[in-house]
C-alpha cells in the first residue's frame, strides 16, 4: 500500500506530474526517432559487424541499439558528449573560459552554449567518419555524394534535436537530459540481452550454472552501486550562531558532505568517447593502400578487441576522468572560502589555507576510493567475457548498470525534493 500511497502524492503534486509526463513524452519521441531506419544499409552486415566489434558493440548499446539499426538516432548524444569534454579541458587551459566558468549561473549558460554550437560541427564530423567506416564494411551502401551529403544532414540533425531533448528533461522535466537518453538507450537493449543469454543457456544447458553466477554478480553490483552513490564523507563544521535575546553567541555543530562518487557516471562516459576513437580509426584505415598504415591499424583493432587490453583502457581512463572531473566540480580553496566568511570552521583546523588543504587531502581520498569503484565496476563484465566467451554476445554490463541505477537514484532524489517543497508550501 505504502508504494500506491506514495505514487498517488506523486501524481497529486502538480508541478511533478507536469515534469513527468514532459520526460515520458520526450523519451517516447526519442525512441521513435531510434526506430526509424535510415536507407542504403544491410541490416544482417551491420550487427555481423557489431557483434565482432567490441568498441562498436559498446557504441551500439549506449545508442540503446541505434546504430546497429542505421537508425536517426545514429549518433545518439554522443556529439554533445564530445563537446563537453572539450570544453571541460579548454576551461583549464583557456584563461577567458575560466574566468568565465567562475561568474556562476551566467558562465555556466554561456558554456553550455558553446557546447551547443560545438556540438553541430562535431555531429557532422563524426556522422561522416561513421557513414565513411560503414561503407568500407560494406554494410552501407551510399554510391554518390548527394546520397552522401542527404544521409549526413539527417543524421546532423537528428542529433541536434536528441541533444535539444535532453536540454528541455533537464529543465523542464526529471533528472538530467543526457543521462536520461543514454539510460532508457541502455534500457532498450535489456530484452535483447536476456534473450541472448536465455539462447546461451538454451544451446548448452551446462551454462545454466554460470548464467547464474553472472546473475548474482549483476544483483551484488547493483547494491554495491547504490551503496556507494549514496556514500558520502562528513566533515564536522562548527559555525556561531547569535542569540536575539543577548549578547552571547553559542556554537553550532554541522557537517559538510562530500559523496564517495562526486562524478558520477561522467567519467565513464568520458571514457568510453574516448575509447570508440581508436578502434573507430583503426577500422576506418584497416583498407588502405600503405602497407604500414594498414599493419597498424589491424594491430590497433586487434588489440582494441582484446578483452583484458580494453579493461586496462577503460580502467585508466576511468580513473584519470574521475580525478579529473571532480577538480572542476569541487573547489576546496572556494569551499574553505565560504566558511571563513560564514565565520564557520572545522574544529581542530585553521580557517582559510590550512582548511582548504584538509578538505583537498580527504577530497583526494575519497576521490581515489571512488575512482577505483568506478572503473572495478566498469571493468567486471569485460574479464567474466573473457573468460567466459559465451555471455560476449550479453550488452548488460557495469557500465550500463551504473549509468541506470544512477540514473534512477537522480531522479528518486528529484522527486524527494518536489515533495518536500510541496509540503513546506502546505505549511506555510
Amino acid at each position: 500500500m505504502q508504494p500506491l500511497k506514495s505514487l498517488s502524492l506523486i501524481f497529486l503534486n502538480k508541478d511533478l506530474r507536469r515534469r513527468i509526463l514532459i520526460t515520458v513524452a520526450l523519451i517516447v519521441i526519442f525512441r521513435l526517432i531510434a526506430q526509424i531506419p535510415l536507407p542504403h544499409v544491410d541490416i544482417a552486415g551491420l550487427r555481423m559487424f557489431f557483434e565482432q566489434n567490441q568498441v562498436f558493440g559498446l557504441l551500439d548499446m549506449f545508442s540503446g541499439g541505434a546504430v546497429g539499426r542505421f537508425s536517426l538516432a545514429l549518433l545518439g548524444v554522443g556529439p554533445y558528449i564530445t563537446a563537453s569534454i572539450a570544453f571541460q579541458l579548454l576551461t583549464m587551459l583557456i584563461p577567458q573560459l575560466e574566468a568565465l566558468q567562475k561568474e556562476g549561473e551566467y558562465g555556466r549558460r554561456k558554456i553550455n552554449q558553446y557546447t551547443r554550437l560545438a556540438s553541430v560541427p562535431l555531429a557532422f564530423i563524426e556522422g561522416y567518419g561513421l557513414i565513411k567506416l560503414l561503407v568500407s564494411q560494406n554494410v552501407v551502401r551510399i554510391e554518390n555524394n548527394w546520397d552522401m551529403f542527404m544521409v549526413l544532414s539527417i543524421v546532423t540533425a537528428s542529433s541536434v534535436l536528441l541533444m535539444w531533448l535532453g536540454e528541455i528533461i533537464s529543465e523542464k522535466g526529471i533528472g538530467n537530459g543526457v543521462s536520461m537518453i543514454i539510460a532508457i538507450g541502455i534500457i532498450a537493449g535489456l530484452p535483447q540481452s536476456i534473450q541472448s543469454l536465455v539462447q546461451v543457456v538454451a544451446g548448452n544447458p551446462t551454462q545454466i550454472f554460470m548464467a547464474c553466477i553472472y546473475g548474482l554478480i549483476i544483483l551484488a553490483m547493483i547494491v554495491v552501486i547504490i551503496w556507494v552513490t549514496l556514500a558520502e564523507r562528513r566533515i564536522q563544521v562548527t559555525y556561531a550562531r547569535r542569540v536575539a535575546s543577548s549578547r552571547t553567541a553559542s556554537n553550532v555543530e554541522s557537517y559538510l558532505p562530500l559523496k564517495i562518487n562526486a562524478a558520477g557516471v561522467i567519467p565513464i562516459i568520458f571514457a568510453t568517447s574516448i575509447l570508440v576513437i581508436p578502434g573507430f580509426l583503426a577500422q576506418l584505415f584497416a583498407d588502405a593502400r600503405s602497407d604500414w598504415l594498414r599493419s597498424v591499424a589491424n594491430t590497433v583493432s586487434s588489440l582494441i578487441n582484446n578483452n583484458y587490453v580494453y579493461a586496462s583502457l577503460f580502467f585508466v581512463l576511468i580513473v584519470a576522468f574521475t580525478f579529473f572531473y571532480v577538480s572542476i566540480i569541487v573547489k576546496p580553496q572556494q569551499i574553505a572560502e565560504n566558511l571563513q566568511k560564514q565565520g564557520s570552521f572545522v574544529p581542530g583546523v585553521r580557517p582559510g589555507k590550512e582548511t582548504a588543504n584538509y578538505i583537498h587531502t580527504i577530497l583526494y581520498r575519497i576521490t581515489s576510493t571512488g575512482a577505483l569503484f568506478l572503473a572495478l565496476i566498469a571493468i567486471v563484465p569485460y574479464l567474466l567475457q573473457a573468460t567466459t566467451p559465451e555471455f560476449r554476445t550479453i550488452a548488460l554490463g557495469g557500465t550500463g548498470i551504473l549509468i541506470i541505477v544512477s540514473v534512477a537514484i537522480e531522479i528518486m532524489n528529484q522527486i524527494k525534493s518536489q515533495m518536500a517543497t510541496q509540503t513546506y508550501d502546505k505549511f506555510i
